[in-house]
């Protein structure tokens, strides 16, 4: 079963729609959307494991131009 998260983003202000356009390309993302409130972006990515996730986050996601910040929100089951 595929480990899921939700990552929230804090952007530059004015490139959050230039983010969003990057990072709906990157492998393991499910899906982004623009969003206002503290966060400018959320994100819902996939990976096999935990480890594969947080690569995935730190080498594609955060070095996208225009990011200041992330927070990653595992998903879990609670059945």
């Amino acid at each position: 079963m595929a480990v899921q998260a939700y990552v929230l983003i804090q952007t530059e202000v004015g490139r959050a729609a230039a983010v969003v356009a990057h990072v709906r390309d990157l492998p393991g993302v499910v899906a982004a959307d623009d969003v206002t409130g503290p966060y400018d972006v959320i994100v819902r990515a996939q990976a096999e494991t935990m480890d594969e996730l947080g690569r995935m986050v730190v080498s594609r996601v955060q070095r996208t131009e225009g990011i200041t910040r992330t927070l990653t929100c595992p998903v879990v089951n609670l059945d």
